[in-house]
């Protein structure tokens, strides 16, 4: 496995860890991640891409991971989510730019064309 699939598995560990400590507070968490996201206004792509900006403006490599794969198997391209990224470096500036590295790498780690 690479660095960004060893993410995604870090985060599944985590959600079954937190169901079982608080299994409340995660229930009412996945309710709610559920109602954002299934598609309305926005299509699931759009909402992926959204949210791989916002990954790299909260400078979180898990998210980035978590949300690039999303967006690659909700259909965006390769130059989509680098867009998407790239904008939050407008909002953000310098630091969010470092952290198009990992969102770059996970590209690569994904085969994203």
């Amino acid at each position: 496995m690479g660095k960004y699939t060893d993410k995604l598995e870090e985060i599944k560990r985590l959600i079954g860890d937190l169901q079982q400590e608080a299994p409340e507070a995660m229930k009412a968490f996945h309710e709610f991640m559920g109602a954002v996201e299934k598609p309305g206004a926005m299509d699931s792509k759009s909402k992926e891409l959204v949210n791989v900006g916002l990954a790299v403006a909260a400078q979180c490599e898990w998210c980035i991971a978590l949300h690039v794969k999303g967006a690659l198997d909700a259909g965006a391209t390769r130059a989509e989510i680098i867009d998407a990224g790239m904008q939050a470096v407008l909002m953000h500036g310098g630091p969010a730019l470092m952290y198009m590295t990992p969102l770059t790498q996970s590209l690569d780690e994904f085969g994203a064309k």
